[in-house]
């Protein structure tokens, strides 16, 4: 049973179409990526998820049920930013919340050492700074201790020491068996953390893959003097439309393998080799190119 499944899932706002026939899969265990420029639908899909927000069409199945009673009893989620009482410690919001989720309140000290915390957990949530806010977002989530977890932005106001730890915990509960479904508008974020990516344009799902494949494929650059006789040699040993010239380097349409024998081909005919690098695929050129050129 995959955890999330949709079908065809459609959300109209009046003429707006803001997610239109999106059909996704999230597998057990995994941290799935949801990429897509701001107003791209994100956020009103993982809303439809969560049954906050009814779809105009489609279905969706979440831990293999539709939306109705216990729909979400095991699924955590953190949308938006978190929202909690400012004159209460974290560690009584969390207990407050646990009392109305009918969570033991032994689960709350749990929850707070998983974030990082604990020393701060007695100090009014007026005090914490935002990325504090947005780790105790997340304990909230754990709080029911999900077999999903639903994040929106959840690197949102963290330092970069915050949004490493971030990750580190994403990762652990990927490892201990939880699925994390999380929404990004940071590419170097999702392509450090997620297994897999759908990138959404406009409403619609553009590609789903996983982050090895949207960076599949690469040139061989190679800088070489003389620049003309290197062209000439590589021309003639891979095809014309295989070389492409950018300034002052070659670019080269092939695979890693063929390095040496492209270096042995260009020393043989009397070309000194400074550089003979591969190059993959530009995570950000290749989301730009999925989405139209919109950043996210």
């Amino acid at each position: 049973m995959n955890p999330i499944e949709t079908d065809n899932l459609t959300k109209h706002f009046g003429t707006t179409k803001a997610v239109e026939k999106v059909s996704l899969t999230v597998r057990p265990g995994e941290v799935y990526g949801f990429l897509g420029p701001n107003g791209a639908g994100k956020t009103t899909t993982l809303r439809m998820l969560l049954g906050l927000i009814r779809p105009t069409s489609g279905r969706l199945r979440v831990l293999g049920q539709e939306p109705g009673p216990g729909f979400l009893d095991r699924v955590g989620a953190l949308i938006e930013g978190p929202a909690f009482y400012p004159y209460l410690s974290g560690r009584r919001n969390l207990r407050v919340l646990a009392g109305h989720a009918g969570v033991a309140l032994s689960r709350v000290d749990e929850v707070l050492d998983v974030v990082d915390l604990t020393e701060r957990a007695d100090s009014r949530y007026s005090t914490y700074s935002l990325g504090m806010k947005q780790r105790l977002g997340l304990a909230a989530a754990l709080l029911k201790n999900p077999r999903l977890l639903i994040l929106d932005e959840p690197t949102n106001g963290l330092d970069p020491a915050g949004m490493a730890d971030m990750r580190v915990t994403i990762r652990k509960l990927a490892a201990d068996g939880c699925t994390v479904l999380l929404s990004s508008h940071l590419l170097a974020e999702v392509e450090q953390i997620c297994d897999r990516v759908g990138v959404i344009s406009r409403g619609s799902l553009v590609a789903e893959t996983t982050v090895a494949e949207l960076r599949a494929g690469g040139t061989l650059r190679v800088v070489g003097a003389p620049l003309d006789r290197a062209r000439s040699v590589l021309t003639s040993m891979i095809g014309v439309h295989k070389v492409i010239v950018d300034g002052d380097h070659l670019d080269l349409e092939v695979t890693p393998a063929d390095a040496a024998r492209i270096n042995a081909e260009l020393v043989g005919s009397g070309v000194e080799v400074s550089e003979l690098r591969w190059r993959e695929p530009d995570f950000e050129q290749t989301f730009l190119q999925l989405t139209g050129g919109h950043h996210a």
